[in-house]
């Protein structure tokens, strides 16, 4: 089971989540769940993603290397300053995969994921909200 995460990067709050079944990239879960990307908002992906600026051009993603070529310096820099805009939202899916349900094999009704995925989510959304 593959779960992708939408996060708003101002204030960390989780937007959308979707599953998927089976292999499946990220970049095709991402575009049949249905989410609209708004024009003027700039979107920070993985390299799983690849292919996702043709949809939206106001999509960063990391550089990567051919299979006989290096990456410059500039591009190594390049990708060492999206690594450290990312990482806030790596904190955030490393805060829902503490509860274990998340970060773990999954072994009750496939059905219920989404919506205790959903209610993880919530809690962190509410703890996020309180002063």
């Amino acid at each position: 089971m593959k779960t992708q995460v939408v996060i708003d990067f101002e204030s960390l709050r989780v937007l959308n989540l979707v599953q998927g079944r089976g292999p499946v990239s990220d970049v095709t879960l991402f575009k049949d769940s249905g989410v609209q990307l708004l024009p003027g908002v700039w979107y920070l992906a993985d390299s799983g993603y690849q292919g996702l600026q043709v949809l939206h051009e106001q999509t960063v993603l990391p550089v990567k290397k051919s299979k006989r070529g290096r990456l410059s310096a500039e591009q190594r820099h390049a990708n060492g300053r999206l690594a450290k805009l990312r990482i806030r939202v790596e904190h955030v899916i490393r805060w829902l995969k503490v509860f274990r349900i998340l970060s773990e094999r999954y072994r009750n009704r496939r059905k219920r994921l989404g919506l205790r995925f959903k209610l993880i989510a919530g809690l962190f959304n509410f703890e996020l909200a309180l002063p």
